[in-house]
């Protein structure tokens, strides 16, 4: 994974008139802890309705998803593909086939800027999860890890629920898009329990379908992105409704060395953090997953190419949020401003 989210989600209740055929409906919290953060769960229901056994549910199938894509788990579904070197096609379940398809899709779209097998260089720089010291590595181990990165060295074979290695030593992670799709499960979920008005959020990621027990749309702000923003300081909001949103930024996990920052966002085209001042990227799309990977995509390819990027895409927006020289904010919006 190149890029972990750290924006907080902040959520905003919306003071007015109870609307007619919402006066009755009340708004039920799940949460808990998932994928190494926590997730926050609204659902509205009549007063009669019920909702009883939804959360066993809920932690039910956070509980697959987290046995197939955790790799801090050690017999998980990805930790045992990372430690597979045979060269064997590996047997997967749909959760990772379903991950993988939509990883391949961004890897080809973004040319590249989003790469689920960039972990190791992660782990150099000392973002990952072996807690190395967080130093500038010496080149040579830049480029030897570079030999191993590219998810073209994964094969999916198509309809057989099947994946292989064309380089033994390749590993995936799928930190920065796991939660999305963790979110959009969890919105079938709800879904197929007959709930129609609900928000998900899953460490930063989000989805909203129909509107909050007053009959308003739900309304979701964006974490100002600086390093000593509060989470409860909003720069943008949006409302948000059948809608999937996803956050990435940079402003929290860096570290400087001579007067240089170097960021966790990582190129994994290159191996080196990026320095194109995008602090923060928010996609709006139909998809938490999708939205989830392309944030962490865009934050690689710089505003320009993402903008060009995701004005190209169906039903997808985003705002980057760019820092100046001079510390001030520029926001470029794919699409009319009103939205945000």
């Amino acid at each position: 994974m190149q890029s972990r989210n750290f924006s907080k989600i902040v959520f905003f209740s919306v003071i007015g008139l109870l609307i007619s055929g919402y006066v009755s409906a009340k708004e039920i919290l799940f949460s808990g802890k998932t994928m190494g953060t926590t997730y926050h769960i609204k659902v509205v229901s009549s007063v009669d309705g019920d909702t009883n056994g939804l959360d066993k549910k809920i932690d039910m199938r956070l509980e697959e998803i987290n046995q197939s894509m955790s790799t801090y788990i050690k017999d998980s579904e990805i930790s045992r593909f990372n430690e597979d070197e045979s060269g064997k096609p590996f047997e997967v379940t749909s959760d990772f086939y379903k991950v993988m398809t939509v990883s391949q899709e961004l890897y080809h779209l973004t040319d590249g800027a989003w790469d689920g097998t960039i972990n190791p260089l992660v782990n150099l720089w000392g973002f990952g999860k072996t807690k190395k010291k967080q130093s500038v590595p010496q080149k040579d181990d830049v480029l030897k890890l570079l030999e191993n990165t590219g998810f073209h060295h994964i094969r999916i074979i198509k309809h057989n629920l099947l994946i292989k290695k064309n380089r033994p030593s390749v590993t995936l992670d799928f930190a920065s898009i796991a939660k999305g799709y963790g979110v959009d499960q969890i919105a079938n979920v709800i879904k197929n329990s007959g709930v129609d008005n609900f928000l998900v959020e899953i460490g930063g990621e989000v989805y909203a379908f129909g509107v909050k027990e007053n009959g308003s749309n739900w309304r979701v702000g964006v974490n100002r992105p600086d390093k000593n923003a509060s989470a409860d300081q909003i720069y943008k909001v949006i409302n948000l409704t059948d809608r999937a949103l996803a956050t990435s930024g940079d402003y929290r996990i860096f570290f400087e060395i001579d007067g240089l920052r170097y960021s966790h966002v990582i190129d994994p085209r290159t191996g080196y953090p990026v320095k194109n001042g995008v602090v923060s990227v928010s996609i709006l799309a139909d998809s938490c997953m999708f939205a989830d990977g392309l944030a962490t995509a865009v934050m690689v390819m710089g505003h320009k190419k993402g903008l060009e990027l995701v004005r190209r895409l169906k039903n997808t927006e985003c705002l980057i949020i760019v820092r100046e020289k001079d510390g001030g904010f520029t926001d470029y919006f794919s699409d009319v401003k009103n939205s945000w």
